[in-house]
């Protein structure tokens, strides 16, 4: 949904809020001795805790030797020797893979010469607009999934409940907390999208952008993920919209006049240079290959928005 622009934000740490205060760090390290106290005695050699070890048995019965002790079993797994597949880590981190940092996508490069670009090959942002019970989500995932390059979906409305205790419902009125939440669920898929193309993973995201809010829908979506990001309206017609979302429980069911509204509105998006798929008599996987035809040709003749 789109929503108005300039709302403040949530208003930040109150005191009492965040950690208790005066926590001292030996409560964090249960071993270190307290002020003024003598420290423990170390452990005896190969007896955990320092306790005594056993009293030994009695005499053995005569003629036969004594048991030796087992050896101590040693304190974890041996270390793993490195290869050349997997040197050990560089000084100060965890592992030895570097992870190229997220930046802006771009627009991918048209086709040199009369040959399509092969989309299931090529590592692609898209958005796919959409009301309530387009078909978003079921139409995200499939062609995500069968793409022949690594491919994330990424759902703002799973993002936005990732807030479980406070989740600011817009079903139950809109406030400067749902605004919010909606303003940092967009801002967080933006940065996943920019680390997933960075480290050449394609994504898809799905939202209902509206046409007549641009600064904050399309214009939003452009500034957290960048130039490159191909948007997609999929906008079947209202019956099917309607029945699809009566399928829907949760907070993800509208009512009806909800439903018919925010469809009116997607219809602003006829004449506005964006490629509109209608899905009204398409399943999943006939969808899918529509919006891979979409994609080629947005990317031989890039949309301005």
């Amino acid at each position: 949904m789109q929503h108005a622009v300039g709302s403040p934000l949530p208003p930040p740490h109150q005191p009492g809020h965040g950690p208790a205060t005066g926590w001292s760090q030996a409560a964090h390290h249960p071993t270190a001795p307290p002020p003024g106290a003598a420290p423990h005695a170390p452990p005896a050699p190969g007896f955990a805790g320092g306790h005594a070890p056993p009293t030994p048995p009695a005499a053995h019965a005569q003629g036969q030797p004594p048991m030796p002790h087992a050896p101590a079993p040693p304190h974890g797994p041996a270390p793993v020797p490195p290869t050349p597949d997997c040197p050990p880590p560089a000084a100060g981190t965890t592992s030895h893979i570097q992870l190229p940092p997220g930046g802006p996508v771009a627009m991918p490069s048209p086709p040199q010469g009369a040959a399509p670009t092969d989309t299931g090959a090529t590592t692609l942002a898209v958005l796919l607009i959409g009301p309530a019970g387009a078909g978003k989500t079921s139409v995200a995932k499939y062609w995500a999934e069968h793409r022949r390059v690594p491919t994330a979906h990424i759902s703002l409305d799973d993002v936005r409940e990732w807030v479980r205790s406070g989740f600011a419902d817009p079903q139950s009125g809109w406030n400067d907390h749902s605004e919010a939440q909606y303003r940092l669920a967009r801002r967080t898929c933006g940065f996943a999208a920019r680390n997933f193309l960075a480290n050449g993973i394609s994504c898809i995201l799905d939202d209902a952008v509206f046409p007549d809010r641009p600064v904050v829908g399309l214009g939003g979506w452009k500034r957290h993920v960048g130039p490159g990001l191909l948007p997609v309206v999929l906008l079947p017609g209202l019956e099917v919209v309607l029945e699809r979302n009566a399928e829907r429980s949760g907070n993800r069911r509208l009512t009806d006049e909800e439903v018919a509204r925010i469809h009116g509105r997607m219809a602003g998006w006829y004449g506005s240079g964006l490629p509109i798929i209608d899905n009204s008599q398409l399943d999943v996987p006939a969808t899918a290959r529509v919006l891979d035809e979409a994609l080629t040709r947005a990317i031989a003749s890039p949309p301005q928005w």
